[in-house]
């Protein structure tokens, strides 16, 4: 059934229908910067986890000494008692 409306219902109709097409697309982006935001944070966690377990390998690393080896600060230590 075809229906007819007034010029001014059917410019009422018009601008309700760009209103709600806007409102749509605006919500569309910020999923897309949801996703984009998320990305970026796991990212962040995975490269902080990374460094902090290098840093905690390369301090137990400093801090172990080979058995039969003087680090350098004993080895001065020893030449300044020679002296």
């Amino acid at each position: 059934m075809f229906q007819t409306h007034s010029k001014s219902r059917q410019q009422a109709e018009i601008a309700f229908s760009r209103a709600q097409s806007q409102f749509f697309a605006r919500n569309t982006p910020l999923d897309v910067v949801d996703v984009l935001v998320r990305s970026r944070e796991e990212k962040t966690l995975r490269l902080r986890q990374a460094r902090l377990a290098k840093e905690l390998h390369d301090r137990a690393g400093a801090t172990a000494i080979a058995p039969g080896q003087a680090s350098r600060d004993q080895r001065t230590a020893a030449v300044a008692r020679q002296v």
